[in-house]
């Protein structure tokens, strides 16, 4: 079989597209047929070994993979050969086939291609779980979605107003604030806008935004930081920039303001129902027509890098997948 694997930790143009031996499926395991593999910002990472997970060399990269499951192990398996299925992977995906661990996999709704399935865990699973569960973003409440022409971005923007809030996007040009708006985003700003506060305040009577989501960090995150309100809430699910942010401790006491942690990938092992759950309502959701993912970039697996790198250079206008089998 084919995959996309590092060779050396040399960054975004270090994959190289080579054959090598199928894995040995293991109790507890389906082997997957890939059929297309999201491409995601921790991927870069990996590749430069900055990522919470530093696999052995040479790997190949890939947190999210859909296909068909082409075989099964054991007396009782969850799954069966020829189901059509999304799944999760600590790294490997940019391959043809895969071994999952069958509690990692899902069943995907009739209606999803493959590109969908492959596009849909990550993004919209941070932002159900990021939006529900850590920020509590309720009916009424005013969100400030930074990054939000991202995957991850236009998914918090589209689940947000499905939760009833009313939604401020910021992004990096017009064009990716024109998209946030066709998803859903009721008001838009542009990041690095001298009078980011002040458009902010303006929108919202002077009171501020309730709450961030923030996948993005460095100046970009730093600036959303002095619109919100008293008693708001900030979400860190990342830094696409580059750059980490410092948060001035003073100004969280003077402003009772809440900053939350958030790694999305952790719910795998820490609490897996938080996922099941999550998963439930989405699918709910893409069955119903309520959302479904934005692809803007499409490869196949010998252009691995091309797909990084779209990622790395934030050209992204949503999610980036590579199509391995047609």
């Amino acid at each position: 079989m084919r995959a996309a694997l590092c060779l050396k930790r040399e960054g975004n143009e270090s994959l190289k597209v080579t054959d090598i031996l199928s894995p040995k499926i293991v109790l507890g395991s389906v082997r997957v047929q890939v059929y297309a593999a999201g491409v995601n910002f921790a991927d870069a990472l990996l590749l430069k070994g900055t990522y919470q997970v530093q696999p052995p060399l040479p790997f190949a990269p890939g947190l999210e993979i859909a296909g068909v499951v082409s075989e099964v192990v054991g007396e009782n398996p969850k799954f069966c050969i020829g189901d059509r299925v999304l799944g999760l992977l600590d790294y490997g995906g940019f391959a043809e086939e895969v071994i999952v661990n069958e509690n990692e996999l899902w069943n995907i709704p009739d209606a999803m291609s493959f590109e969908q399935a492959a596009a849909f865990p990550v993004v919209y699973g941070t932002s159900e779980i990021g939006l529900n569960n850590k920020l509590s973003v309720g009916s009424g409440e005013t969100l400030l979605v930074n990054g939000a022409s991202s995957g991850v971005g236009l998914a918090a923007v589209k689940i947000a107003k499905l939760r009833g809030a009313r939604v401020i996007a910021s992004a990096s040009s017009k064009e990716k604030l024109l998209i946030a708006a066709q998803f859903g985003a009721d008001e838009t700003i542009k990041s690095d806008d001298d009078d980011f506060k002040g458009r902010v305040k303006r929108l919202t009577g002077g009171r501020g935004v309730d709450a961030i989501f923030d996948p993005v960090g460095g100046e970009v995150f730093d600036r959303a930081f002095k619109s919100v309100r008293a008693g708001g809430r900030l979400l860190i699910v990342g830094f696409a920039s580059g750059s980490l942010s410092k948060i001035p401790a003073n100004i969280l006491l003077v402003k009772n303001i809440t900053v939350i942690g958030y790694y999305w990938g952790a719910y795998r092992t820490m609490d897996k129902k938080i996922i099941e759950n999550s998963f439930k309502q989405l699918f709910r959701w893409f069955e119903n027509g309520q959302l479904a993912p934005a692809i803007s970039h499409r490869f196949s697996l010998d252009q691995a890098n091309d797909a990084i790198n779209t990622i790395v250079q934030r050209e992204a206008k949503g999610k980036v997948v590579l199509i391995i089998k047609s």
